[in-house]
């Protein structure tokens, strides 16, 4: 059965037990769940399907088990294994003090502005298929880089850290 990870778009410790993620998953007949950090990232095994029929399900039942849900992007493992084999940040000198992010788009679009995108030690640097990716330098400006990404594909997408991804795919 394959491994797919699912970003849930909005997830704190705040709003959403990782427990309860983890029990709406299997309800919904996932296999192997498990909850990775406390952001929202959800690992399992599913039947082959398309990411779109898995996101469906995971938002359904978030839905009834929940009673609301969180937008939700999906990807096999091994796609995150090959994304992070590839590290597009080394082709546009990212510098090494730098965070790395990754923002998830359900499905491949072009972005609303020309890319890069760069503002206050941050950019949105180039965007791969359904991935885009960011670097920033921490400021005291805040989350620019999250303002950058919003601005080049609106509030539809979900960001993650490259340690992130890295740990998702293994887990």
């Amino acid at each position: 059965m394959p491994r797919f990870v699912a970003f849930l778009r909005g997830v704190s410790p705040a709003n959403a037990s990782m427990p309860q993620l983890k029990q709406c998953f299997e309800a919904a007949g996932f296999k192997n769940v498990r909850t990775v950090l406390s952001s929202g990232n959800v690992v399992f095994d599913a039947r082959a399907a398309s990411d779109a029929a898995i996101e469906r399900k995971a938002e359904q039942c978030m839905q009834e088990a929940l009673g609301r849900s969180f937008y939700t992007i999906v990807r096999p493992s091994a796609e995150l294994q090959a994304l992070l084999a590839t590290d597009p940040f080394t082709a546009h000198g990212v510098p090494a003090n730098a965070k790395r992010v990754v923002s998830f788009l359900r499905e491949a679009r072009e972005p609303r502005v020309k890319l890069p995108l760069a503002r206050d030690e941050a950019a949105v640097l180039c965007l791969s298929g359904r991935e885009a990716f960011s670097a920033y330098l921490p400021s005291d400006k805040g989350p620019v880089f999250m303002k950058l990404i919003e601005s080049a594909f609106g509030s539809d997408v979900t960001t993650r850290t490259w340690d992130t991804v890295a740990k998702c795919a293994a887990a």
